[in-house]
């Protein structure tokens, strides 16, 4: 009866170790209430995002434990003002955001997403660039099949800009996000 308890009591404490080690295996991160201390910034425009450019911002914040801060830009006309509501602008990012996060949400990548606005590009990467903190910034160049920023911008953040920056050269594969009004049934 005793070596029966001594069997039993032992595969629990098999069954526990095996658990705990599952548990902390670099496979499964835990799920943080608070977000992590590095950030990546990530500023894009436009309509869509290469599929290439998100994947490897998403590798990157996954293996340094930070946080993704995708920001779309925005570009509001002079006859507005900046704070000028634009639901076609929010019509546009909303949905492109929301891929991101979502994606973001598969690999276990925190999300803290933004819009930007600015009279231009530049005028808008400025003002992301004064008011956020982060420690790199990830920026997709526009390519003739994928929406990015144009050489003279990315030219101007790397005169610009603080920290490390990993500029991307995206293939032409590209995740098109529709709003759900538009969707077909």
């Amino acid at each position: 009866m005793i070596w029966i308890l001594a069997i039993a009591g032992g595969l629990v404490v098999a069954v526990l170790i095996v658990l705990a080690l599952r548990w902390r295996s670099p496979d499964r991160l835990p799920r943080r209430i608070t977000p992590s201390a590095r950030r990546i910034l990530f500023p894009f425009i436009g309509d869509t995002i290469s599929q290439s450019a998100l994947d490897a911002v998403l590798r990157l914040a996954r293996a340094e434990h930070a946080t993704l801060v995708p920001a779309y830009i925005a570009t509001v006309p002079l006859h507005l003002g900046l704070e000028a509501a634009m639901p076609g602008k929010c019509e546009q990012a909303m949905p492109l955001l929301e891929a991101i996060e979502q994606r973001a949400a598969w690999v276990h990548v925190p999300v803290d997403s933004r819009i930007q606005t600015g009279r231009t590009p530049r005028h808008a990467l400025k003002q992301l660039l004064d008011e956020e903190r982060f420690d790199r910034l990830v920026v997709p160049a526009a390519t003739y099949g994928s929406d990015g920023f144009s050489p003279a911008d990315i030219a101007w953040l790397l005169d610009q800009a603080r920290g490390e920056i990993v500029v991307l050269r995206p293939s032409s594969d590209r995740v098109e996000a529709h709003p759900a009004s538009t969707s077909a049934a």
